[in-house]
């Protein structure tokens, strides 16, 4: 049986794509890394990392798993969408 998500869980899910990319790209940032980087320390293309940080995709568990693993990171990092403090000048 094919499930459709309503309406608004489905503008939820484009929501949560864009805020785990904005994530990993904020995490990205933090290791100094270009996408070019980034996607080889990932083992992913530099297509997909850039499909993700734009949410326009986003990968498997399987995947973050992996991510999770390879930055040293717990999983729950890469969803806590709450605001990076920002450095001191």
């Amino acid at each position: 049986m094919f499930y459709s998500l309503p309406l608004e869980d489905t503008a939820t899910v484009a929501t949560l794509r864009k805020q785990f990319g904005k994530k990993l790209r904020a995490i990205r940032k933090r290791h100094n890394r270009t996408q070019e980087q980034f996607a080889e320390l990932l083992d992913i293309s530099v297509d997909f990392l850039s499909l993700i940080e734009r949410g326009l995709n986003a990968p498997s568990f399987e995947s973050i798993e992996s991510f999770s693993i390879t930055l040293g990171i717990p999983v729950r990092d890469f969803f806590d969408f709450s605001p990076d403090p920002q450095p001191k000048p």
